[in-house]
């Protein structure tokens, strides 16, 4: 079957840069995606986009290009809940990936089950209103409550002018909440505004609240480029994420995951160097502890926990 990309659609980068920066041995990639390829895994037809193809091979390319070691892959809203190329994923890759799902009311235990087995270890909940269509909330705690009883979590997706609305639906979850990349702070406000400071008192006040520091490419306004004055070699990318993503790692520093968000869906301005996106870590993660934290100890003990 062929697909028509979305008009405008960016393909991500091809020959991405080595990092500079020295992944810890063991470090985890925990979040990214496959697309497709279309032609073996079709596109949902309730998909609001239509990406490019983005393999397994290709990620795992990546994964060992960049020096990580593992993966937990995504399921992508473009496929819905047709998790078959994300477990395709899983099962190509030795051990050495985890999953996340996305899963229905009448998804059956044996199914669950299934999953389970390929390697998943959570379902995603997204509130995008652009990107997916309203899932009533009573679904999504009946979902919740099936899959703890697996061991699993939940992943939730937002946007941070939502989180008042969404606070009593998400402190009644009955599982680990891991929040997708800070649940998308403006950034262009005060690191200590009231906008920030109500993420920080919701992981705060709920300890089985995490969150991922990851897509300083998707918040930030500066961008990529050095400002005027700095040489490029510095790689300054992303600077205004920094305060955010570095109080949250410094805060909650047993609660904190990382990922490159591979192939980088519905990125509008620029499509990011994932070497460049490594090298940000250490701007967020400042010492050798906090680093093996965000990137292996914490990883593993979530989704390899009899590794851990």
């Amino acid at each position: 079957m062929n697909f028509d990309k979305t008009p405008g659609w960016m393909d991500w980068f091809v020959g991405p840069s080595t990092p500079r920066f020295k992944l810890p041995p063991g470090s985890v990639d925990a979040h990214c995606h496959v697309f497709g390829p279309g032609a073996e895994f079709p596109f949902a037809p309730e998909r609001k986009y239509t990406p490019c193809d983005a393999s397994k091979a290709q990620l795992y390319a990546l994964r060992d290009h960049l020096g990580f070691a593992r993966n937990v892959v995504v399921q992508a809203t473009c496929h819905g809940a047709d998790n078959r190329a994300m477990v395709d994923a899983l099962i190509h890759s030795g051990g050495l990936a985890r999953g996340v799902a996305t899963v229905k009311r009448g998804i059956s235990d044996d199914e669950l089950q299934a999953l389970h087995a390929a390697g998943v270890r959570g379902v995603r909940f997204n509130f995008v209103k652009r990107l997916v269509d309203f899932t009533p909330k009573d679904e999504l705690l009946e979902i919740a409550g099936r899959i703890q009883q697996l061991g699993w979590h939940v992943v939730i997706y937002f946007e941070a002018v939502d989180l008042p609305e969404l606070w009593d639906f998400f402190t009644a979850l009955p599982t680990t909440v891991v929040v997708d990349h800070m649940g998308r702070p403006d950034v262009a406000l005060p690191v200590d505004g009231p906008q920030f400071a109500l993420f920080e008192r919701f992981m705060r006040e709920h300890p089985n609240v995490w969150s991922k520091v990851s897509c300083p490419e998707r918040l930030s306004v500066t961008g990529p480029k050095a400002l005027p004055g700095e040489t490029s070699g510095a790689r300054p990318a992303y600077r205004d994420v920094i305060p955010f993503a570095r109080r949250i790692v410094e805060t909650f520093p047993d609660r904190v995951l990382w990922g490159t968000d591979w192939p980088h869906p519905n990125l509008k301005d620029h499509m990011p160097d994932d070497g460049l996106l490594v090298d940000f870590i250490p701007r967020i993660a400042t010492t050798a502890e906090l680093q093996r934290k965000l990137l292996v100890d914490n990883p593993m003990r979530l989704y390899w926990p009899e590794e851990a």
